[in-house]
Parts: C-alpha cells; structure tokens; sequence
C-alpha cells in the first residue's frame, strides 16, 4: 500500500515506522521539519515538511496514486479537513483521522470518515482498519489486544472441521450463525456455506486469520 500518513507526532510516527517496517510506501506529513527527528534514520519512507490540508503538499506526497490516507495531528480541526480533501478531492480509497473531542468524532462520521480517538491504542486501531478492514471487529478487549471478530466463511472452507481454524492463544471459533440461528459449535461441527462465524482473536494474530480465510487452510 501507499499510505500518507499526516501528522509526525507520537502515534503517527509510531504508525508510520510499524507500516514502512512491513513493506509499505510510507509518505508522512508534518507542518514541523523537526518532527522528522521523531523517526529513526532507518525509516525507509519519505517526509514531507508542510501542512497536511495543503493541495501541493498532498501532491507532492503523491495523494493521485494514494491506497490510503491518515491523519493524525494534534489538531481535530486539521485532520477533518485533510481527511475530508483526501476523500471528496482525491477519492483516496482508505482515509482515517483521529479526533479527540466526540463532538468533532460525530462530525467526521458523517461525512463518511472513519475516527479514532483513545491515544493508548490509537497505533494498533489505526493499523488494523488500514490492513484488516474486512475483519470487522464486534468488540474489543482490554487495549485492544483481543478481539471478537465476525466474517463469513469462503466457498473453500465448507466441509472443513471449524476446530481447525483455532490456533492454540490466537485464534478460537466462539460461535456460528447458520440460516438465522446461532450456535455454539462442537468440535466435530463443519463449515457449511453461507457460515457467518465469530472468533476470538490477538489483535496480533488477524494476519494469520485473514491467512486462513484467504486461501485453502493449510497450504
């Protein structure tokens, strides 16, 4: 992915590190030259001084070919706007912001932007809407480490023991909706199409979940 991540601060130069460290294009933002001294020398991607919401600046940072973009600022005001040019002006597929006043959070929301604003998750948050967005979480635990998460089943699955799909203190089949009605499964229980299962997942272990629901389990 190609990400532009505005905002070099604590969490958005934790998250851009985390992502760049991962393979990705990694594009980050900051009014504040200084703020590139929050990244190591290391870091793979690109830093670009200026302000998030400026037109040239997100061009500069190649907004046009952009999978996704985040904007985490101290400034509630600032990421709306960046997010909202990011998705009205350049239909950026992915675009997130964080927000710290709600009143500002039911804003963002209706304008179709996805936010998020408790500071002690916000990296790990951020990251799984980015790279795990079809793996829409029901709850979330503790900081976020364990999630319930809901998916249905692939076609390739159907027939497979769903004990299968649980990997000892990562992953754990909790429950199956099939035809309307839930269900609590056994350990003989299998796949059957159209199969909407809920599991208990680390928030580390999503990767290897979206793993197994992506391909023939096993291979």
């Amino acid at each position: 992915m190609r990400v532009i991540v505005v905002g070099c601060g604590q969490v958005g130069s934790a998250l851009a590190v985390r992502l760049a460290a991962e393979g990705h294009d990694v594009h980050v933002v900051d009014r504040s030259p200084k703020a590139r001294r929050l990244l190591p020398e290391a870091f793979t991607g690109r830093f670009h001084d200026g302000n998030g919401f400026d037109r040239t600046v997100l061009e500069g940072a190649g907004i046009a070919r952009a999978d996704a973009l985040v904007a985490v600022t101290s400034r509630d005001n600032s990421n709306i706007v960046t997010a909202r040019t990011a998705k009205e002006t350049y239909r950026v597929p992915i675009v997130l912001s964080r927000v710290h006043d709600p009143r500002r959070a039911d804003l963002s929301h209706e304008l179709g932007i996805p936010t998020i604003a408790e500071a002690h998750w916000v990296v790990q948050q951020l990251h799984r809407m980015l790279l795990h967005r079809h793996l829409a979480p029901e709850l979330s635990f503790g900081s976020g480490e364990t999630l319930l998460v809901r998916s249905r089943l692939p076609a390739h699955l159907s027939g497979r023991r769903l004990f299968d799909l649980d990997v000892d203190g990562e992953i754990r089949v909790v429950e199956v909706t099939r035809s309307g009605r839930s269900f609590l499964p056994a350990r003989t229980t299998a796949a059957e199409p159209g199969d909407l299962v809920t599991f208990a997942v680390a928030a580390t272990a999503l990767q290897r979940l979206r793993g197994f629901l992506d391909k023939e389990l096993g291979t």
